[in-house]
């Protein structure tokens, strides 16, 4: 296999290996509830208590359960949350920078809890009898809250109170200008004859499926996950929750609990060393929930006490991630070649702040991918040469031994012997290149940055497919002009595949996002251009090398 094909054939595999893990992701078929899930899954009832740490049992409800009271609604530079008076839940989040995939003129939803079979959102409570659980009806003034001109925060309070115990809660959701961290603020008042027990819990609900918009051929982890100290980042795929096989650090002194998705990112992020418990349960009717619960100790009566815990909802920038909590920037998925995606983000991130453009951010990295490893191709491009001009005699060698494949082999080895040239000897830097083709596949994949972002004329949006096929039309061109620069293969059906590959990532790229098509024209054009220059160089040696003869 010729250096060429050997790189299509990796490419290619990797594409399709894409494209089924997400229609395994998107298609798979649903196992039945385990009798824990289905046994956990009681509409209105909160976490109940158990040994190690006040474990829950599913206290989300399914999306007919989901109650609607009295609504307020509030208003930041960069957020408009909807709260719900029943549970005190987040039921609605808006990104304002941020659009639809699907439809540019929609601002971007993280949260929603409408009829369409897609909630999806942020609840929080207390564990134990007599105390407000995210079923509980608190007191709150609707209306709309904005953030008004110079100010740094708003809040929004809620208030939950039980005359037969003396207990009272205020729940108060903090915003903060351009932040999209919201902290939940609660306080419990013991005004009771009877000590409490402070066990708060975080959670959030959600349905299984992949986010809005998002393409079959690009596969991202949708799901929830957590995030200790000892275990790091840990994903828990809603399959393994309904098969009863979800593994991860259950208790911890840190960490948080976090539900992921492309580009997105929510996490509730307890703080300082509070003794905690994660948890995920499936719910049925597809949804799922995940959370975690502290551990506050017991309020005497006649004591108070605050807790603050912070909400995480935006975007998986990588600066905000790491400077929001430890490990929370491995939210971003970057998949098995991390280390070497991260400089290359760097180095993208450094060029865009130079040129102002993504996109040219893109053409300038490839290029100077390209320029760095120009010494390993060009032993590629010279094999391939070489190989390219030894295709008559080659040819002339099948029609002699006809089927006879061991001396038609042995003539072939014996001819690259005299030639001295080396079949293979351009495999190894093409597959040396490949990791750097996957991990900046990942990079222009996870860059939530580049959301929106345009590049020139009619392409609007780096992250959405080309919206007039013109990207893929050309990546598909001069693909094709690859393979006639390249030896033909002696096979005839051999060739055809080489001209029908082209046209498959074509179809293929069509829906990839713009800026993955973007860098793959770049580098095809860099590449014809090289190899047509050494095409050029090794049959001018030839010929020379012909007339001094």
């Amino acid at each position: 296999m010729d250096n060429q094909r050997l790189i299509l054939f990796i490419v290619f595999s990797f594409s399709l290996l894409l494209l089924w893990e997400s229609w395994q992701s998107r298609h798979a078929p649903t196992p039945a509830p385990t009798p824990a899930a289905q046994s956990a899954a009681v509409p209105g009832a909160a976490p109940t208590p158990s040994q190690a740490l006040n474990a829950p049992a599913a206290p989300a409800p399914a999306v007919a359960a989901f109650a609607r009271g009295v609504r307020a609604v509030a208003e930041t530079d960069v957020l408009r949350a909807t709260i719900d008076a029943n549970g005190g839940d987040l039921r609605m989040l808006q990104l304002l920078p941020y659009r639809e995939t699907d439809d540019k003129k929609q601002i971007f939803e993280l949260f929603e809890d409408d009829e369409s079979g897609r909630p999806y959102i942020a609840q929080s409570g207390l564990i134990g009898k007599d105390m407000p659980t995210h079923r509980s009806v608190y007191q709150l003034n609707a209306g709309t809250y904005r953030l008004t001109n110079g100010a740094a925060r708003l809040e929004v309070p809620l208030v939950w109170d039980d005359a037969a115990t003396g207990v009272r809660v205020e729940k108060t959701y903090i915003f903060k200008r351009g932040s999209y961290e919201i902290d939940v603020r609660t306080r419990v008042i013991n005004r009771g004859t009877q000590p409490v027990d402070l066990t708060p819990y975080y959670q959030f609900t959600r349905h299984g499926q992949p986010p809005r918009g998002e393409s079959i051929f690009i596969h991202s982890y949708t799901g929830p996950a957590f995030y200790t100290d000892a275990k790091k980042f840990q994903k828990v795929p809603f399959k393994s929750i309904e098969e009863g096989k979800a593994d991860f650090e259950k208790n911890a002194s840190d960490g948080w609990a976090s539900m992921v998705q492309h580009h997105f990112v929510a996490a509730w992020l307890p703080q300082g060393a509070v003794k905690r418990e994660f948890y995920v349960r499936a719910l049925g009717e597809g949804q799922y929930t995940n959370g975690v619960i502290l551990a506050e100790g017991t309020l005497a009566p006649g004591q108070e006490k605050t807790f603050t815990v912070p909400l995480y909802a935006g975007p998986q920038i990588q600066e905000t991630l790491e400077a929001t909590a430890p490990g929370l920037d491995l939210s971003r998925d970057y998949g098995w070649l991390k280390p070497l995606a991260f400089p290359i983000f760097w180095a993208l991130e450094k060029l865009e702040g130079i040129v102002g453009n993504w996109g040219w951010a893109i053409i300038i990295l490839t290029i100077a991918i390209k320029l760095l490893m120009y010494p390993l191709s060009a032993a590629s491009y010279k094999s391939m040469a070489k190989m390219k001009k030894l295709t008559p005699r080659l040819q002339q060698l099948k029609e002699a031994y006809g089927d006879d494949r061991a001396k038609l082999h042995q003539a072939m080895a014996e001819m690259y012997k005299t030639e001295k040239i080396n079949p293979l000897g351009g495999c190894l830097p093409i597959l040396i290149q490949i990791p750097v083709f996957i991990a900046l596949y990942w990079v222009l994949l996870a860059a939530v940055e580049m959301r929106g972002a345009p590049w020139v004329g009619w392409i609007t949006d780096l992250t959405a497919p080309d919206p007039w096929f013109i990207l893929p039309i050309v990546m598909g061109i001069t693909s094709i002009l690859q393979v006639k620069l390249n030896p033909q293969p002696m096979d005839p059906m051999q060739a055809k595949i080489m001209m029908i590959m082209p046209v498959a990532f074509t179809v293929m790229f069509v829906f990839f996002p713009a800026g993955l098509v973007l860098y793959w024209v770049v580098n095809n054009i860099l590449s014809i251009a090289q190899q047509w220059a050494i095409n050029r160089q090794v049959e001018g040696g030839g010929t020379a090398a012909a007339k001094k003869a």
